[in-house]
Protein backbone atom coordinates (compact mmCIF):
# COMPACT_ATOMS: atom_id res chain seq x y z
CA UNK A 1 0.00 0.00 0.00
CA UNK A 2 3.16 2.75 -0.77
CA UNK A 3 1.71 5.76 -2.31
CA UNK A 4 3.54 5.66 -5.61
CA UNK A 5 2.60 6.14 -9.25
CA UNK A 6 1.56 2.96 -9.80
CA UNK A 7 -1.01 3.25 -6.91
CA UNK A 8 -2.32 6.33 -8.68
CA UNK A 9 -2.82 4.65 -12.00
CA UNK A 10 -4.42 1.89 -10.00
CA UNK A 11 -6.91 4.27 -8.50
CA UNK A 12 -7.33 6.25 -11.73
CA UNK A 13 -8.25 2.61 -13.44
CA UNK A 14 -10.85 2.36 -10.52
CA UNK A 15 -12.26 5.77 -11.72
CA UNK A 16 -12.58 4.61 -15.28
CA UNK A 17 -14.27 1.31 -14.25
CA UNK A 18 -16.97 3.26 -12.43
CA UNK A 19 -17.81 5.42 -14.87
CA UNK A 20 -17.82 2.64 -17.65
CA UNK A 21 -20.34 0.42 -15.61
CA UNK A 22 -22.65 3.28 -14.30
CA UNK A 23 -24.73 3.02 -17.26
CA UNK A 24 -25.40 -0.67 -17.05
CA UNK A 25 -25.63 -1.66 -13.60
CA UNK A 26 -25.50 0.42 -10.01
CA UNK A 27 -22.04 0.29 -9.37
CA UNK A 28 -19.83 3.40 -7.84
CA UNK A 29 -17.39 3.77 -5.53
CA UNK A 30 -19.51 4.68 -1.83
CA UNK A 31 -17.88 5.77 1.51
CA UNK A 32 -19.62 2.72 3.75
CA UNK A 33 -18.81 2.26 7.31
CA UNK A 34 -16.01 -0.48 8.29
CA UNK A 35 -18.39 -1.46 10.68
CA UNK A 36 -21.04 -2.74 8.45
CA UNK A 37 -18.92 -4.68 6.52
CA UNK A 38 -18.81 -8.30 7.59
CA UNK A 39 -15.82 -10.38 5.81
CA UNK A 40 -16.83 -12.99 3.69
CA UNK A 41 -18.63 -16.11 5.03
CA UNK A 42 -15.84 -18.81 3.61
CA UNK A 43 -13.20 -16.61 2.86
CA UNK A 44 -9.90 -19.21 2.68
CA UNK A 45 -7.02 -16.70 2.74
CA UNK A 46 -5.59 -15.98 6.28
CA UNK A 47 -5.13 -12.06 6.52
CA UNK A 48 -1.49 -10.38 6.71
CA UNK A 49 0.77 -10.10 9.57
CA UNK A 50 3.59 -8.76 11.03
CA UNK A 51 5.88 -6.66 8.90
CA UNK A 52 3.61 -6.67 5.96
CA UNK A 53 0.49 -5.68 7.78
CA UNK A 54 2.28 -2.43 9.76
CA UNK A 55 3.24 -0.90 6.48
CA UNK A 56 -0.20 -1.20 5.24
CA UNK A 57 -0.92 0.54 8.43
CA UNK A 58 1.24 3.10 8.14
CA UNK A 59 0.53 3.25 4.32
CA UNK A 60 -3.13 4.17 5.38
CA UNK A 61 -2.44 6.52 8.03
CA UNK A 62 -0.55 8.75 5.79
CA UNK A 63 -2.64 8.33 2.34
CA UNK A 64 -5.36 6.61 3.34
CA UNK A 65 -7.24 4.11 1.49
CA UNK A 66 -5.91 4.02 -2.46
CA UNK A 67 -7.97 1.71 -3.90
CA UNK A 68 -11.53 1.09 -2.97
CA UNK A 69 -12.67 -2.59 -1.32
CA UNK A 70 -15.29 -4.18 -3.51
CA UNK A 71 -18.40 -5.52 -0.93
CA UNK A 72 -21.86 -7.19 -1.74
CA UNK A 73 -25.15 -5.78 -0.10
CA UNK A 74 -26.41 -8.32 2.67
CA UNK A 75 -29.25 -7.76 4.97
CA UNK A 76 -27.77 -5.35 7.60
CA UNK A 77 -25.29 -4.28 6.19
CA UNK A 78 -22.61 -5.63 3.83
CA UNK A 79 -20.15 -8.91 3.09
CA UNK A 80 -16.72 -8.44 1.81
CA UNK A 81 -15.45 -9.54 -1.79
CA UNK A 82 -12.18 -8.03 -2.15
CA UNK A 83 -10.40 -5.86 0.31
CA UNK A 84 -9.68 -7.93 3.60
CA UNK A 85 -6.39 -6.42 4.36
CA UNK A 86 -6.82 -3.19 3.50
CA UNK A 87 -10.11 -3.03 5.89
CA UNK A 88 -8.47 -4.84 8.92
CA UNK A 89 -5.09 -2.76 8.42
CA UNK A 90 -7.82 0.59 8.04
CA UNK A 91 -9.59 -0.42 11.27
CA UNK A 92 -6.33 -0.46 12.62
CA UNK A 93 -4.73 2.92 11.45
CA UNK A 94 -8.24 4.13 13.31
CA UNK A 95 -10.66 4.66 10.46
CA UNK A 96 -14.38 4.51 10.49
CA UNK A 97 -15.19 4.57 6.54
CA UNK A 98 -13.71 2.92 3.77
CA UNK A 99 -14.30 4.07 0.05
CA UNK A 100 -15.83 0.28 -1.36
CA UNK A 101 -17.39 -0.83 -5.17
CA UNK A 102 -20.68 -2.21 -4.07
CA UNK A 103 -22.25 -5.35 -6.00
CA UNK A 104 -25.57 -6.20 -6.46
CA UNK A 105 -27.35 -9.31 -7.47
CA UNK A 106 -24.30 -12.02 -7.26
CA UNK A 107 -24.98 -15.73 -6.98
CA UNK A 108 -22.41 -16.84 -4.54
CA UNK A 109 -20.19 -18.59 -6.74
CA UNK A 110 -20.12 -15.34 -8.48
CA UNK A 111 -19.09 -13.60 -5.55
CA UNK A 112 -16.01 -16.67 -4.48
CA UNK A 113 -14.44 -15.38 -8.02
CA UNK A 114 -14.16 -12.06 -7.15
CA UNK A 115 -13.12 -13.47 -3.15
CA UNK A 116 -10.46 -15.30 -5.32
CA UNK A 117 -8.97 -13.90 -8.38
CA UNK A 118 -8.59 -10.51 -6.45
CA UNK A 119 -5.76 -12.57 -4.27
CA UNK A 120 -4.19 -14.07 -7.36
CA UNK A 121 -3.89 -10.81 -9.13
CA UNK A 122 -2.25 -9.45 -6.01
CA UNK A 123 0.15 -12.87 -4.64
CA UNK A 124 2.04 -15.48 -6.75
CA UNK A 125 -0.19 -19.31 -6.24
CA UNK A 126 3.85 -20.79 -5.02
CA UNK A 127 3.74 -18.16 -1.79
CA UNK A 128 0.25 -19.50 -1.07
CA UNK A 129 -0.61 -21.49 2.04
CA UNK A 130 -1.68 -25.20 1.36
CA UNK A 131 -5.34 -24.77 1.97
CA UNK A 132 -4.93 -21.32 -0.10
CA UNK A 133 -4.04 -23.33 -2.86
CA UNK A 134 -6.65 -25.65 -2.47
CA UNK A 135 -9.26 -23.66 -2.59
CA UNK A 136 -7.79 -21.78 -6.09
CA UNK A 137 -7.60 -24.74 -7.79
CA UNK A 138 -10.81 -25.57 -6.88
CA UNK A 139 -12.62 -22.50 -7.81
CA UNK A 140 -10.85 -22.85 -11.16
CA UNK A 141 -11.60 -26.56 -11.74
CA UNK A 142 -15.39 -26.17 -10.35
CA UNK A 143 -17.51 -25.38 -13.35
CA UNK A 144 -20.54 -23.86 -11.30
CA UNK A 145 -19.81 -20.48 -13.14
CA UNK A 146 -20.50 -19.44 -16.26
CA UNK A 147 -17.61 -19.05 -18.68
CA UNK A 148 -18.99 -15.56 -20.03
CA UNK A 149 -20.15 -14.02 -16.55
CA UNK A 150 -16.62 -15.23 -14.56
CA UNK A 151 -14.95 -13.63 -17.58
CA UNK A 152 -16.45 -10.29 -17.09
CA UNK A 153 -15.40 -10.76 -13.44
CA UNK A 154 -12.09 -11.27 -13.99
CA UNK A 155 -11.76 -8.78 -16.69
CA UNK A 156 -13.08 -5.91 -14.19
CA UNK A 157 -10.61 -6.80 -11.27
CA UNK A 158 -7.73 -6.76 -14.06
CA UNK A 159 -8.84 -3.16 -14.63
CA UNK A 160 -9.25 -2.51 -11.09
CA UNK A 161 -5.35 -3.51 -10.48
CA UNK A 162 -3.77 -1.65 -13.64
CA UNK A 163 -3.22 -4.49 -15.38
CA UNK A 164 -3.20 -4.87 -19.01
CA UNK A 165 -5.32 -7.72 -20.02
CA UNK A 166 -6.64 -9.66 -23.19
CA UNK A 167 -7.52 -13.00 -20.91
CA UNK A 168 -11.09 -13.60 -19.98
CA UNK A 169 -10.35 -17.23 -18.98
CA UNK A 170 -9.09 -16.50 -15.58
CA UNK A 171 -5.84 -15.50 -13.76
CA UNK A 172 -3.27 -17.82 -15.80
CA UNK A 173 -5.20 -17.18 -18.65
CA UNK A 174 -6.71 -20.55 -19.62
CA UNK A 175 -9.73 -22.57 -19.46
CA UNK A 176 -8.77 -25.64 -16.71
CA UNK A 177 -11.12 -28.59 -18.23
CA UNK A 178 -9.73 -31.16 -16.37
CA UNK A 179 -8.14 -32.17 -13.35
CA UNK A 180 -4.90 -33.24 -15.45
CA UNK A 181 -5.04 -30.00 -17.12
CA UNK A 182 -5.38 -28.11 -13.57
CA UNK A 183 -2.15 -30.41 -12.39
CA UNK A 184 0.15 -29.00 -15.34
CA UNK A 185 -1.08 -25.79 -14.93
CA UNK A 186 0.25 -25.77 -11.43
CA UNK A 187 3.22 -28.09 -11.59
CA UNK A 188 1.68 -30.71 -9.68
CA UNK A 189 1.18 -34.61 -10.17
CA UNK A 190 -2.48 -35.53 -11.40
CA UNK A 191 -2.51 -37.44 -7.74
CA UNK A 192 -1.26 -34.33 -5.73
CA UNK A 193 -4.02 -32.15 -7.83
CA UNK A 194 -6.29 -34.52 -6.12
CA UNK A 195 -5.27 -34.10 -2.97
CA UNK A 196 -5.30 -31.03 -2.98
CA UNK A 197 -8.39 -30.79 -4.27
CA UNK A 198 -9.71 -33.02 -1.33
CA UNK A 199 -8.44 -30.50 1.32
CA UNK A 200 -11.13 -27.96 0.82
CA UNK A 201 -13.31 -30.63 2.65
CA UNK A 202 -11.63 -30.55 5.65
CA UNK A 203 -13.17 -28.32 8.64
CA UNK A 204 -11.13 -24.76 8.98
CA UNK A 205 -9.61 -26.00 11.94
CA UNK A 206 -7.87 -29.25 10.71
CA UNK A 207 -6.95 -26.29 7.20
CA UNK A 208 -5.20 -24.01 9.67
CA UNK A 209 -3.09 -27.15 11.21
CA UNK A 210 -2.13 -28.49 7.82
CA UNK A 211 -0.89 -24.66 7.56
CA UNK A 212 0.75 -24.33 10.28
CA UNK A 213 2.75 -27.82 9.42
CA UNK A 214 0.98 -29.65 12.34
CA UNK A 215 -0.61 -32.32 10.13
CA UNK A 216 1.35 -33.88 7.09
CA UNK A 217 -0.09 -33.25 3.78
CA UNK A 218 -1.25 -37.25 3.29
CA UNK A 219 -3.29 -37.48 7.04
CA UNK A 220 -4.92 -34.09 6.25
CA UNK A 221 -6.18 -35.94 2.92
CA UNK A 222 -7.23 -38.96 4.83
CA UNK A 223 -9.42 -36.90 7.74
CA UNK A 224 -10.68 -34.37 4.58
CA UNK A 225 -13.28 -37.88 3.64
CA UNK A 226 -14.62 -38.38 7.48
CA UNK A 227 -17.61 -36.64 8.02
CA UNK A 228 -17.40 -32.96 9.54
CA UNK A 229 -19.03 -34.15 13.02
CA UNK A 230 -16.22 -36.98 13.19
CA UNK A 231 -13.44 -34.25 11.97
CA UNK A 232 -14.50 -32.04 14.72
CA UNK A 233 -14.47 -34.94 17.03
CA UNK A 234 -11.20 -35.86 15.88
CA UNK A 235 -9.68 -32.32 16.54
CA UNK A 236 -10.95 -32.21 20.25
CA UNK A 237 -9.33 -35.05 20.87
CA UNK A 238 -6.10 -34.38 19.40
CA UNK A 239 -6.13 -30.95 21.04
CA UNK A 240 -6.89 -31.78 24.17
CA UNK A 241 -4.76 -34.89 24.47
CA UNK A 242 -2.19 -32.80 22.81
CA UNK A 243 -1.29 -35.78 20.65
CA UNK A 244 0.45 -35.64 16.83
CA UNK A 245 -1.97 -37.48 13.66
CA UNK A 246 0.41 -39.39 11.66
CA UNK A 247 -0.59 -40.65 8.14
CA UNK A 248 -0.85 -44.55 8.90
CA UNK A 249 -3.82 -42.81 11.93
CA UNK A 250 -5.37 -41.14 9.69
CA UNK A 251 -5.53 -44.26 7.34
CA UNK A 252 -7.13 -46.32 9.63
CA UNK A 253 -9.46 -43.19 11.06
CA UNK A 254 -10.51 -42.62 7.18
CA UNK A 255 -11.29 -46.75 6.86
CA UNK A 256 -13.11 -46.90 9.87
CA UNK A 257 -14.80 -43.51 9.19
CA UNK A 258 -18.65 -43.76 10.00
CA UNK A 259 -18.79 -46.25 13.05
CA UNK A 260 -16.66 -44.09 15.12
CA UNK A 261 -16.71 -43.02 18.42
CA UNK A 262 -14.17 -41.39 20.98
CA UNK A 263 -13.22 -44.73 22.01
CA UNK A 264 -12.24 -45.74 18.66
CA UNK A 265 -10.64 -42.82 17.86
CA UNK A 266 -8.58 -42.93 20.73
CA UNK A 267 -7.59 -46.02 20.18
CA UNK A 268 -6.34 -45.56 17.28
CA UNK A 269 -4.76 -42.29 17.81
CA UNK A 270 -3.15 -43.07 21.27
CA UNK A 271 -2.71 -46.27 20.45
CA UNK A 272 -3.45 -47.66 23.72
CA UNK A 273 -4.81 -51.89 22.84
CA UNK A 274 -4.59 -54.82 25.02
CA UNK A 275 -4.77 -58.31 22.86
CA UNK A 276 -5.08 -61.30 25.03
CA UNK A 277 -3.24 -64.26 22.69
CA UNK A 278 -3.00 -67.94 22.92
CA UNK A 279 0.66 -67.35 23.53
CA UNK A 280 0.45 -64.54 25.94
CA UNK A 281 -0.55 -60.97 25.54
CA UNK A 282 -0.08 -58.23 23.44
CA UNK A 283 0.05 -54.72 24.52
CA UNK A 284 0.23 -51.49 22.30
CA UNK A 285 1.18 -48.48 24.47
CA UNK A 286 -0.14 -44.66 23.40
CA UNK A 287 2.25 -42.47 21.04
CA UNK A 288 2.84 -40.53 23.48
CA UNK A 289 4.46 -43.23 26.10
CA UNK A 290 6.46 -44.99 22.93
CA UNK A 291 8.08 -41.31 21.61
CA UNK A 292 8.83 -40.30 25.46
CA UNK A 293 10.26 -43.51 26.58
CA UNK A 294 11.43 -45.88 23.59
CA UNK A 295 12.51 -43.48 21.06
CA UNK A 296 15.56 -45.05 18.70
CA UNK A 297 14.52 -48.62 20.90
CA UNK A 298 14.10 -52.43 19.02
CA UNK A 299 11.28 -54.49 20.65
CA UNK A 300 13.74 -56.46 22.35
CA UNK A 301 15.19 -53.58 24.06
CA UNK A 302 11.11 -52.10 24.90
CA UNK A 303 10.73 -55.35 26.18
CA UNK A 304 13.85 -55.76 28.67
CA UNK A 305 13.06 -51.99 29.78
CA UNK A 306 9.83 -52.63 30.51
CA UNK A 307 10.48 -55.62 32.49
CA UNK A 308 12.75 -53.61 34.48
CA UNK A 309 10.30 -50.80 34.90
CA UNK A 310 7.67 -53.90 35.94
CA UNK A 311 9.89 -55.10 38.41
CA UNK A 312 10.98 -52.23 39.80
CA UNK A 313 7.68 -51.19 40.55
CA UNK A 314 6.47 -54.25 41.88
CA UNK A 315 9.14 -54.36 44.23
CA UNK A 316 8.48 -51.09 45.65
CA UNK A 317 4.79 -52.24 46.43
CA UNK A 318 6.01 -55.26 48.17
CA UNK A 319 8.50 -53.22 50.29
CA UNK A 320 5.71 -50.43 51.33
CA UNK A 321 3.17 -53.42 52.00
CA UNK A 322 6.06 -54.80 54.78
CA UNK A 323 6.34 -51.71 55.87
Amino acid sequence: MKANSPKRKIFDAVDMLTEESSAHEPDGVQVLPLDKIKAFHDHPFHLYEGERLQDMVESIKEHGVLTPVIVRKKRGGYEMLSGHNRANAAKMAGLKEIPAIVKEGLTEQEAYVYVIETNMIQRSFNDLLPSEKAAVMAEQYDKTCCQGKRSDIIRELEILAGNETESTCGHNGHKLKSRDVLAKEYGFSSRNAARYLRLNYLIRPFKDMMDRNEIPLLSAVDVSYMPEEEQQALYDLLTGRKLKLMPKMAAQLRKASGNLDEEKMLEIVDGLKVKKQANGVSLKLPTAICSKYFEGMNAEQMASLVEQALEAWFAGKEAAHVQ
